[in-house]
């Protein structure tokens, strides 16, 4: 009886070649790095005066929840009484929202308004409600150990996570002693992820070093102003 050898499973076959190269690393399959094809090289036109790289360090990264809230009284929709609603529609503008981001230490601080269209149903025969353009704000502050003013920071599109409407709120207004008038709150839940990175210089030795003393604070921190959105009134103005 002749014995044959068994064909190992996933057996690397050697293609056949005159012969193989001696870089070979492994038996000549199509996986073998033999196979690489590389293109040519990037030739510097000038050589680099230091043997140091800049890289970007994660600090942190997180995916964080934004809460947009605004009640508004009943009376900025003009024509409606609380016992008519049917329905109220918000749409949300994702295109239109100004948004902006300041590292402190340790914190990463967000603040904006996002653009709705606020549409309401009535019950009440040949009454329509016009629709309401407003902004509604939004803020989040986000624990970030390890961040410092003079970080990086980098944030992914805002995502809506869900749109929630409470009519008969009561909301207290008018001067002095004030009164209380029913209102309609509107919140929206976004998403986003950020992301805080620091540029370090790596040497030749592979040793890290800031670029800045980024971390060292003294004294009480400046106040902090925003740059105005485009839209700064509730409704649209």
């Amino acid at each position: 009886m002749t014995n044959f050898p068994r064909k190992m499973p996933n057996a690397c076959v050697p293609r056949q070649t005159k012969q193989a190269p001696k870089t070979c690393q492994t038996c000549g399959c199509n996986v073998s790095a033999c196979n690489c094809k590389f293109q040519a090289p990037v030739r510097v036109t000038a050589p680099l005066n230091s043997n140091c790289t800049l890289v970007n360090s994660v600090v942190c990264s997180k995916d964080v929840q934004k809460v947009a809230e605004l009640t508004l009284p009943i009376t900025a929709f003009a024509g409606l009484v609380l016992a008519d609603i049917v329905s109220i529609n918000v749409v949300p503008n994702l295109a239109g929202i100004t948004a902006n981001a300041r590292i402190i230490k340790d914190k990463v601080v967000n603040i904006g308004l996002i653009p709705v269209t606020i549409t309401i149903t009535v019950t009440t025969p040949g009454v329509t409600i016009a629709p309401l353009t407003t902004t509604i704000p939004f803020q989040a502050e986000t624990d970030c150990p390890g961040a410092c003013p003079e970080d990086t920071l980098v944030e992914t599109p805002l995502q809506v996570e869900g749109i929630f409407v409470q009519p008969g709120v009561p909301i207290v207004t008018g001067p002095l002693v004030g009164a209380l008038v029913t209102g309609i709150l509107f919140k929206i839940i976004l998403r986003t992820t950020i992301t805080v990175v620091r540029p370090l210089l790596v040497d030749e030795h592979g040793n890290f070093c800031d670029v800045t003393d980024r971390c060292i604070t003294t004294g009480t921190p400046a106040t902090i102003t925003l740059p105005t959105p485009p839209t700064t009134g509730l409704l649209g103005g």
